[in-house]
């Protein structure tokens, strides 16, 4: 089998080790023999989104969001073409922002995102920063299973209707939100860095299997020996509170 991954913006959009996502996807690709082939895109760059299996956009601050934006817009209907075409989307962060409708800053300005989804962020004032350790209780793709991450973002992103997960403990989308992320059946959207998939691999399992579906069909991934990945999720789970994970 083969799986080619698109990372967008690689030399900005990488807030709190976002490239560790990367390399959890490839690593788990070669364990199982799986022929996998990463292309990078940056700015101005000319890549067609829909050739590949796998899009992954990371998180970036105010200011790198700012430097990708025109270029990002300029791109909606290859991502268009992609969505339709079955490609797997895994968003980070302000990547998650930029497929809402928009984002308001704490000037009251308005900037239209790719509106791919109903969602909305605003920034919130500075006594509301959502930031520290999370926990949540993914549902996804038909399971349900703990997930730990990091969060740090000012954005409250509002009108949700199908969010990655049940918050156990830290923030979501929101300042004191039940709720984190946003996910239906190719998308994967989330506020958690840390990054995310080297304490998780079952969310990296179900992305791959995602992109695999592309070309594949249903596929079944063969089991990895994830005993450090599980002792760290565990571990944090642990300091958090949460006594028993679900995974």
């Amino acid at each position: 089998m083969k799986l080619n991954i698109l990372w967008m913006y690689h030399d900005l959009m990488d807030l709190y080790g976002d490239k560790g996502n990367i390399q959890v996807l490839k690593t788990r690709c070669e364990k199982r023999g799986i022929d996998v082939t990463v292309d990078t895109c940056g700015i101005g760059e000319t890549r067609t989104i829909s050739d590949y299996d796998i899009f992954f956009l990371g998180g970036g601050a105010d200011r790198e969001q700012s430097l990708i934006f025109e270029d990002l817009l300029s791109r909606r209907d290859g991502i268009e073409q992609a969505m339709k075409s079955g490609t797997a989307f895994l968003l980070i962060c302000g990547g998650y922002q930029m497929f809402g409708k928009y984002y308001r800053d704490q000037d009251g300005k308005t900037v239209p995102c790719l509106d791919f989804f109903d969602y909305y962020t605003e920034a919130s004032d500075r006594d509301h920063r959502c930031i520290g350790n999370i926990a949540i209780e993914v549902t996804m793709d038909h399971e349900t299973f703990n997930a730990v991450g990091f969060e740090n973002h000012g954005g409250q992103t509002r009108g949700v209707t199908t969010p990655l997960g049940r918050v156990l403990k830290g923030h979501g989308n929101e300042y004191q939100s039940a709720f984190e992320g946003f996910v239906n059946d190719q998308v994967a959207a989330t506020y958690m860095h840390g990054p995310l998939l080297p304490k998780n691999p079952r969310i990296a399992d179900l992305v791959l299997m995602r992109g695999l579906r592309r070309n594949y069909g249903s596929v079944t991934l063969s089991e990895l020996d994830d005993t450090f990945e599980t002792r760290a999720r565990e571990t944090m789970l642990g300091r958090l509170g949460i006594k028993k994970a679900s995974e």
